[in-house]
């Protein structure tokens, strides 16, 4: 039975007040964004949670570890590193994480002076649209850097790049991804929030679709079933 985590508990026989016991915190939800990407040190996390400061994190960490929502392990040599990941508890969370993504789309606009931005945000939001170019790993690069996702034949969508096992993407192997998408941060937003579906995208010219060494343009854009609003997410 794992310990109790230290934070205070709403203290209702709810099934929401007790999700909101384990999971309400502030940047509790972020650290399970990053990490369901796969495992990752503690450097790598706080690097991509901006604003969070130390203390905050080992203390958010700990409690994710304490409610059985993360494991901490010691990688093998020559490594001399720990790292940490979810465990199918903390994993369960991706449809929640969807749902967020889609709840506040409409609110996300341009981006604030003051905002961070990484590329690997954007791979929640899209994993309808991506889930329709098929089984495969998907490559999506924007200028702010590049995420994998890996579509599975039933039309199921993981992402994460690996570097330390149990992500999408294992490095590529020596085939690399089946396809290459090539877009922008505004591109992305349009097709997350249901404006643009990804077809459009590609054949108005604001995405490139590429397969092994071929760049796919308008004509392959056919291929590629239009999303609802509600599928974008």
């Amino acid at each position: 039975m794992p310990r109790q985590p230290r934070r205070r508990s709403y203290d209702q026989h709810c099934a929401a007040a007790r999700a909101l016991d384990l999971v309400g915190d502030r940047w509790t939800l972020l650290v399970v964004r990053e990490l369901l990407a796969g495992p990752r040190r503690y450097t790598d996390l706080h690097a991509d949670l901006p604003g969070v400061s130390t203390d905050m994190l080992a203390g958010r960490l700990k409690d994710m570890e304490g409610a059985a929502l993360v494991t901490r392990r010691r990688l093998p040599p020559p490594a001399s590193a720990s790292v940490y990941e979810l465990t199918p508890r903390g994993r369960d969370l991706l449809p929640v994480l969807r749902s967020l993504a889609a709840w506040g789309a409409p609110d996300l606009g341009e981006p604030r002076p003051t905002d961070a931005v990484r590329a690997h945000w954007y791979a929640i939001p899209l994993f309808g649209a991506l889930a329709e170019l098929g089984a495969g790993v998907v490559q999506v690069s924007l200028d702010e850097g590049e995420f994998h996702v890996r579509v599975g034949g039933d039309g199921s969508v993981e992402y994460g790049d690996g570097v330390y096992g149990g992500g999408a993407y294992e490095g590529g192997g020596s085939g690399g991804p089946d396809t290459r998408l090539r877009t922008d941060t505004a591109t992305c937003r349009a097709v997350a929030e249901g404006e643009l579906t990804l077809a459009e995208a590609i054949e108005s010219g604001r995405a490139t679709l590429e397969e092994g060494r071929v760049t796919l343009g308008p004509e392959r854009s056919a291929s590629v079933r239009p999303a609802s609003a509600a599928e974008a997410h």
